[in-house]
């Protein structure tokens, strides 16, 4: 005689032991071992009065079983599906962001090749006019040449000499010797192209750094046809010092006797694109029209002088 005896279990798997002196029954059925076995409460017997099949039960539980499994794995996509959702956006953000940096860092070096590309081809220094080789010989103008290369100096002979073009330095309460040496480290990854033929300290002296048959960088599309005077200040006002001015009239003067030029030939940066993008300098010209006048007039003063 078998007997089915059911017992409760905490969710867990439940306990189906036959009992029985039927051995080919006991072969066929399985036996499900609950993991906690004290929790039982309704223990399943086998007993010849009840018509109940084992195998209904097993299945009924196996039924169960998977489907929890199957749930399960349905949440666990779910979750993913979900993560993966919600990473998508940035991804894009961020794939976007590095597009862009590559797109800008080609165009970066598409510019600056183009701008190496129209440098002039570096050529040995060009033979020394006369007018230079009287520089050569005055005792209060020091020379210091920036060396040949294609960001401040390109050994490019002028094709004549129009004008002189006064500027100001960029950065207040500098020497001359600090500015010759900024442009001799011109970086060429930064695609600057500058210098100056002469520098004025604040203290008066004067530097030559470029040789006057040469183009220096300063004077933008007057670079051709002009020579430069940068002149040291001593803060953002840009007015020069007695003796830096005293030194540029001396310098403008006996530059434009040499060329035949007269006090309307010197000009400012300021003027050289006055009508299509102008800078301010030197800027305490630019700010004083007046002070520009008095300047031009002591230099013709002094051309008239000889």
């Amino acid at each position: 005689m078998n007997r089915i005896v059911r017992e409760k279990d905490t969710g867990r798997k439940s306990e189906l032991k036959i009992m029985g002196n039927n051995e080919e029954d006991k072969k066929q059925k399985q036996e499900y071992i609950p993991e906690n076995k004290e929790n039982l409460s309704d223990r399943i017997r086998y007993d010849e009065s009840y018509d109940i099949e084992l195998d209904d039960f097993t299945r009924s539980s196996d039924t169960r079983i998977s489907r929890g499994s199957r749930n399960k794995r349905n949440t666990r996509k779910s979750t993913e599906n979900s993560t993966l959702f919600k990473s998508v956006p940035w991804l894009v953000i961020v794939l976007s962001l590095l597009g862009f940096i590559v797109i800008m860092f080609a165009f970066f070096m598409e510019e600056r090749n183009k701008k190496e590309a129209s440098a002039p081809v570096i050529e040995d220094p060009p033979a020394r006019s006369a007018v230079q080789a009287e520089l050569d010989g005055l005792s209060w103008i020091e020379q210091d040449f920036l060396p040949i290369n294609r960001f401040s100096r390109p050994g490019t002979l002028l094709e004549a000499v129009d004008g002189i073009v006064i500027h100001n330095i960029g950065n207040p309460n500098t020497t001359a010797e600090q500015n010759r040496n900024y442009f001799a480290n011109v970086v060429p990854a930064e695609g600057i192209f500058a210098s100056s033929h002469f520098i004025i300290c604040m203290d008066g002296r004067i530097l030559q750094c470029v040789p006057i048959d040469e183009i220096a960088y300063a004077s933008n599309a007057r670079n051709v046809d002009t020579l430069s005077i940068e002149v040291c200040h001593p803060d953002e006002t840009g007015r020069f010092t007695e003796e830096s001015y005293a030194s540029a009239i001396r310098l403008t003067a006996w530059l434009s006797v040499r060329f035949g030029l007269s006090a309307g030939d010197v000009i400012r940066h300021f003027d050289v694109e006055r009508e299509s993008a102008p800078k301010e300098c030197p800027r305490y010209f630019v700010e004083n029209e007046d002070a520009w006048e008095r300047f031009r007039e002591d230099v013709q003063r002094a051309i008239d002088r000889g």
